[in-house]
């Protein structure tokens, strides 16, 4: 096991806050603090500056995280390394996911790999997209699972499926007897919506921004933060909204939500999204795979 005041430091230096780290450690803020205090003790000089509530590595520190980095990339290859002799598959990996994705896609998804890869824990955490998407870029998940486009170049984003993005609406309302609805039919109609920052109002602004009036032309009647909530709204006749088609097949079995397609189709990608170095990881490598496979056969 690597020197665990040296994984503190890492962590700290990487996110440069004691905050953020102490949360991706699961550690309390104290407890990180002894940590690097107890390093720089060893050290016998300053591993970072602290000013005005903001910290930065001194040129120390600086030194100190290029070896760390070094360090732990030969200590997961070494993991890997062993693993690939032995064919064990074990560890421990956080998935980040935006709401749709984790209510609705992930638990198939995860309970098929966990009953294949027992070894393996897997820790779920859910947020919107951009949330999901700053987590992976903070290294504080392994991988992420979003739902809109990612505009970091820095990560690897790969596409696992297209998701259709449909209209909604309560029975009897208007525009339920119709057939594929234009964006100027929706919205004659006060909207609901998901909140700023989630993968399922930025890909709508974004469509709408393509169709004439763009994403001001939006009637929004309320925004609330779960596809769970929103589809009550519309059930109980507080507007019409757009959302995964994923997401209302209990609804369309009882008959409580309608749902149109939109001319043109509204399409998006869920996508996986990892730092470069994490596929090094043989758990992460099974995962990704065992991904794909779900994917392509959710397609087919």
């Amino acid at each position: 096991m690597a020197d665990r005041r040296l994984q503190v430091f890492h962590t700290v230096a990487r996110l440069l806050s004691f905050t953020k780290a102490a949360e991706a450690l699961h550690m309390t803020q104290p407890a990180v603090t002894f940590q690097v205090r107890q390093l720089e003790e060893q050290f016998n000089t300053r591993l970072f500056d602290r000013t005005h509530n903001r910290i930065s590595l001194t040129d120390a520190g600086q030194r100190v995280f290029e070896y760390a980095d070094r360090i732990f990339e030969l200590y997961s290859e070494m993991e890997n390394a062993v693993r690939e002799l032995t064919g064990e598959i074990s560890g421990a990996l956080t998935i980040g996911a935006s709401t749709t994705i984790a209510e609705y896609m992930l638990p198939t998804l995860l309970g098929d790999f966990n009953a294949r890869y027992p070894e393996v824990t897997i820790h779920l955490k859910v947020s919107n997209s951009e949330g999901i998407v700053s987590m992976v870029e903070n290294n504080s998940i392994d991988l992420g699972v979003v739902e809109s486009p990612v505009g970091n170049k820095n990560l690897v984003v790969e596409t696992c499926k297209q998701d259709e993005l449909v209209v909604i609406v309560p029975p009897g309302h208007p525009l339920a007897g119709t057939g594929s609805l234009t964006f100027e039919r929706v919205i004659e109609y006060p909207f609901i919506c998901r909140e700023e920052g989630s993968g399922t109002r930025e890909v709508i602004n974004d469509y709408l921004e393509r169709q004439q009036g763009g994403a001001g032309c939006l009637k929004v009647a309320m925004e609330l933060g779960s596809p769970e909530a929103l589809k009550g709204a519309v059930e109980a006749g507080m507007g019409v909204s757009v959302v995964s088609k994923a997401t209302v097949q209990k609804e369309l079995r009882l008959g409580t939500l309608v749902t149109r397609t939109l001319d043109p189709p509204l399409l998006r990608p869920f996508s996986f999204v990892h730092q470069k170095q994490k596929f090094k990881l043989r758990v992460m490598q099974e995962l990704l795979e065992f991904a794909r496979a779900y994917c392509k056969g959710q397609r087919e």
